[in-house]
């Protein structure tokens, strides 16, 4: 069963990758959704997951690429009216 996340990752996540990291993750493990970055400084992600592929995913976004530092994550069901894409993964501006 999928489940449809809202992610909001804080620390050093914005300049540093971190978007594209999470495109390249989510391409990879083959789930949808989209990231994009916060005014707060913030990155906020809406992802559907399959159990199989969660845990994968959250270890990748906690780890970040080289130059992020992940202080903590958000993790949430989305509520009804965050209507995740059923493929694919972009990066939002």
């Amino acid at each position: 069963m999928e489940e449809v996340l809202s992610i909001t990752v804080k620390g050093r996540v914005q300049g540093v990758g971190f978007r594209y990291h999470t495109e390249s993750v989510a391409r990879k493990l083959g789930v949808a959704g989209w990231v994009r970055n916060i005014p707060s400084g913030e990155v906020a992600i809406l992802v559907k997951l399959t159990p199989k592929t969660r845990d994968s995913f959250l270890e990748a976004i906690r780890r970040g690429p080289p130059m992020a530092q992940v202080d903590s994550l958000e993790i949430h069901k989305a509520p009804p009216h965050m209507t995740c894409p059923d493929t694919g993964f972009t990066v939002r501006f």
